[in-house]
């Protein structure tokens, strides 16, 4: 799996770049958002990947930040999202601008995008409204909530005890990504829950 390629930009096209690293050009597919952010033709830059790999076919997508790759996970993840729609979706919308369209339920935001009808926007919203969590916008936060708000750690089990109380999985997201942003990383378990507690209450 590549996960990241630093190197000279190559060559660059509408939806690709060309990314020389040691010698060795790699064809990375990216959105208008990314290729604008990495630069032009013989800058240096660091391009975070995914590799998508099918029975006929083997694809580079390229990032310029580990939040955009998080949510290209996200969106191929939405039934009928393919990669291409999901860099469109990229292009057209900043990561909060996203996540607070999926947050707020704003559906016409997300069907702005080159491809995206009413019907998959809906979709879209829908399916990933708990994994953003229903407040969006906050930074830190929405980097958190995007990136799944659980992959270990303090925040997961927080969660984890928010929805063991019967908040909605958004909700308790929502609640978490406020108490981290206030307390920081290093908050103890207790001292999370206490505080998310207090946000999802009000």
């Amino acid at each position: 799996m590549i996960a990241k390629l630093y190197g000279r930009i190559d060559e660059t096209g509408s939806d690709s770049l060309v990314i020389d690293v040691n010698g060795v050009g790699y064809l990375v597919q990216a959105s208008a958002r990314t290729l604008a952010a990495l630069g032009k033709v013989d800058d240096f830059a660091t391009v975070f990947t995914e590799m998508l790999v099918s029975e006929t076919d083997q694809r580079l997508i390229g990032f310029a930040s580990r939040d955009e790759r998080d949510w290209f996970r996200l969106l191929i993840g939405v039934q009928g999202v393919g990669a291409k729609v999901a860099l469109a979706i990229l292009s057209a919308l900043e990561a909060d601008d996203l996540a607070r369209a999926i947050g707020g339920g704003d559906s016409a935001m997300v069907a702005r995008a080159n491809g995206v009808g009413p019907k998959l926007a809906s979709r879209i919203v829908n399916e990933l409204k708990d994994k953003v969590g229903a407040l969006a916008g906050l930074g830190g936060g929405a980097k958190l909530m995007a990136s799944g708000a659980g992959g270990g750690g303090h925040a997961s089990d927080a969660v984890s005890a928010l929805t063991g109380l019967g908040f909605k999985p958004g909700e308790a997201q929502g609640a978490v990504a406020l108490a981290l942003e206030e307390l920081g990383s290093e908050a103890t378990l207790d001292a999370l829950v206490r505080l998310a507690l207090k946000r999802a209450a009000r």
